[in-house]
């Protein structure tokens, strides 16, 4: 899919593109495919004489490599989007392409970004950009606010995050956990700490990106100062996400030790057990010596006393046991 942004009165504007001569009549600050076809990838090297790298989607990329300037002034910048799907939390990566001077097109820069499926952070920029006129002046402040979005939308999913945790502290923090709830915790906690995990990482790769903006010299004062901004918001992420992780690590001990707790329960009640039948035992071995005048059989009364001796012996224990509270 081609995707063609103008920039038109201060507001980005979205171009219908059908095919090669519908795009050579405008003249985009912003150029998106998402999983290009090769006609797609043949309009855009004929058109802007720009050939996409076939490793520019690898997972596998050496980080070092995913950050560099070509010879003819492109820039290149691989960075990773998070994607908070409750059922596939994923990130995606996208390669961005900026060449700030396109001397093919006689026009001051052109922002390339491929990506294999649709990321929603590129959906509220475009949002954004539409109801916010002056937002977006060049094909820099696109990348600039992608990320800046990025930063956003990673803040929204801790928020989320937050009150997820809340519902989950006081389903912990109630006392009654069951077995069956306390798995149901788990999980959720374990879902949620690994979105937190994402997000930190995303956070990490953001950072690089916009420091390597700003180290490449290509920024004008006013978005040297927005890429600043951008890096104290994600700076103030790396504590959410601390505090978080402390939370978590605490609902999970918390959960651990209810679970614990009902495991002693069942415990104690086998121990109880043993011990309440371990003198009803010792009556019934007394009883079953062969000695020469067997009670039970000398005696009228002596299976009746034997068994009420049993049941009496049990309860003393269970009577103590109850006394002490230790049956509670």
């Amino acid at each position: 899919m081609l995707n063609v942004f103008t920039l038109a009165n201060g507001r980005l504007f979205q171009e219908e593109i059908e095919s090669l001569e519908a795009l050579a009549r405008v003249k985009p600050i912003w150029v998106d495919l998402e999983s290009p076809s090769l006609e797609e990838r043949r309009w855009v090297k004929q058109h802007f004489g720009l050939s996409i790298p076939e490793d520019a989607m690898d997972d596998d990329i050496e980080e070092s490599a995913r950050f560099f300037e070509e010879d003819n002034g492109e820039l290149h910048v691989r960075s990773d989007f998070l994607i908070d799907d409750p059922d596939d939390p994923r990130a995606i990566r996208v390669a961005f392409i900026l060449n700030e001077h396109n001397d093919k097109l006689k026009s001051q820069g052109v922002l390339f970004s491929i990506h294999d499926e649709d990321v929603p952070v590129f959906r509220l920029l475009r949002m954004r950009a539409r109801r916010m006129p002056g937002l977006i002046e060049d094909a820099k402040d696109v990348l600039l606010m992608l990320f800046d979005a990025d930063a956003e939308y990673c803040a929204d999913t801790l928020e989320d995050i937050y009150d997820d945790l809340e519902t989950v502290s006081r389903q912990v923090l109630a006392g009654d956990v069951t077995d069956n709830k306390a798995g149901e915790v788990l999980a959720a906690i374990a879902r949620h700490e690994d979105m937190s995990g994402r997000i930190r990482r995303n956070v990490m790769d953001t950072r690089r990106a916009v420091s390597f903006m700003m180290r490449s010299r290509l920024l004008n004062t006013e978005q040297f100062e927005d890429a600043r901004q951008i890096l104290r918001d994600l700076d103030s992420l790396d504590g959410h996400t601390a505090f978080l992780f402390d939370k978590i690590n605490f609902l999970m001990d918390a959960t651990v030790g209810f679970i614990n707790i009902n495991q002693n329960k069942i415990i104690k009640i086998f121990s109880v057990a043993s011990v309440a039948l371990l003198p009803p035992t010792l009556v019934a071995s007394l009883y079953g010596m062969n000695f020469r005048f067997m009670p039970e059989l000398e005696w009228r009364m002596g299976y009746p006393f034997a068994l009420g001796l049993m049941v009496l012996s049990a309860l003393i224990p269970v009577l103590y046991f109850r006394k002490r509270g230790w049956l509670k």
